[in-house]
């Protein structure tokens, strides 16, 4: 479909792109690339399948976007999915399930078998992240704003890396039920329970990380956010204590976007919500904000002038027969994408 031809008040046509939008990467001023991948995930598979389901549910929104009316037509384009991720995921996927149930068992890491199977999926996360860290360099390069779509959260850290290699300095925003701050999870050097430990080692560019209705993670991940200066915590159920002790939202929101620097990544693991939003999700943990309550932190975030440099939305994970959790990741992908471009705005700053 041709953009001369795209009516954004008519019926929304599946073209196999985000939200049936006609725009061209050569041209769009963001660029959304998709990482189905999951082979890691340690409770709930099916995250892999999450970009293609998205884009499904994507078509049925409409595009009135009224905390930035209009930012959508400069331009929000799908690059090409490549399928050959989804394809290693699947295969890699057994190698994964059967270290963790032997784990699970009571086994160790240091068994033959298990060593072999861990040494066939490292190395495949190691080419998974290669393969984003491409695709993302390439847009970059071109002048690009790149969002991701996973896929389990082990998958942006391709785009991270690229954007190290492209700005001095900048802060994550992390919207999670769980910290991400496990080394080597289960043996697994990129699992996606370390992706934030993966980065504050690898990226030096990241000066903060500031977690947000974080509620389900391990002792030495709370002392490691404890220790890390650069690593700001807000818990979920400090946020609701603040809350049940008189704190508006709107107060607390401020309160989180005051510890962030000018640039922003922006990394929205989906069970960071209540799991009325996403019952499918790979590992659901009760608590966690309301849809709400997060579009309203996002708000805050561009309001305050900050710029988002690039984000992900990630755990997505469709059901048989249940859209639920796609439409909730449709809904939020597209909140980030329009304020994203709404935050390059000059006159907003």
């Amino acid at each position: 479909m041709e953009q001369k031809t795209f009516d954004p008040d008519g019926v929304g046509v599946a073209t196999g792109s985000y939200f049936g939008l006609p725009f061209d990467p050569e041209t769009a001023a963001l660029v959304l690339i998709s990482a189905p991948w999951d082979v890691t995930v340690s409770y709930g598979a099916g995250t892999a399948c999450g970009p293609d389901a998205i884009i499904e549910a994507s078509t049925q929104l409409d595009f009135y976007e009224p905390l930035a009316p209009d930012f959508w037509r400069r331009g929000i384009a799908t690059a090409d999915v490549d399928y050959t991720l989804q394809e290693q995921s699947q295969r890699l996927r057994s190698d994964a399930e059967r270290v963790i149930d032997h784990l699970e068992g009571g086994g160790t890491l240091e068994e033959d078998g298990v060593v072999r199977r861990l040494r066939r999926v490292n190395e495949g996360c190691r080419a998974m992240n290669a393969n984003i860290e491409a695709q993302a360099a390439h847009w970059l390069e071109r002048g690009r704003i790149v969002g991701l779509v996973g896929g389990d959260h082990s998958t942006p850290y391709g785009l991270l890396r690229a954007l190290g290699r492209r700005h001095a300095s900048f802060g994550i925003l992390h919207v999670d039920a769980h910290r991400d701050l496990r080394r080597a999870y289960e043996g697994f050097e990129y699992s996606h329970a370390s992706i934030m430990y993966n980065v504050l080692r690898d990226v030096p560019q990241v000066n903060r990380l500031v977690q947000v209705a974080v509620r389900d993670f391990s002792a030495r991940e709370a002392a490691l956010a404890a220790s890390d200066e650069r690593i700001v915590s807000f818990e979920d159920l400090e946020l609701a204590g603040g809350r049940f002790r008189g704190e508006t939202w709107e107060a607390q929101c401020r309160r989180i976007v005051g510890t962030l620097p000018d640039d922003v990544y922006v990394s929205f693991d989906i069970d960071g919500l209540s799991f009325d939003n996403c019952p499918h999700t790979g590992t659901p943990v009760c608590g966690g904000l309301s849809f709400n309550e997060a579009v309203w932190l996002l708000r805050t975030l561009v309001d305050s002038g900050r710029r988002i440099i690039g984000f992900d939305v990630v755990e997505v994970c469709p059901a048989p027969g249940e859209r639920l959790d796609a439409i909730t990741g449709a809904r939020i992908l597209w909140k980030l994408c329009s304020l994203t471009l709404k935050s390059q705005d000059s006159s907003n700053r």
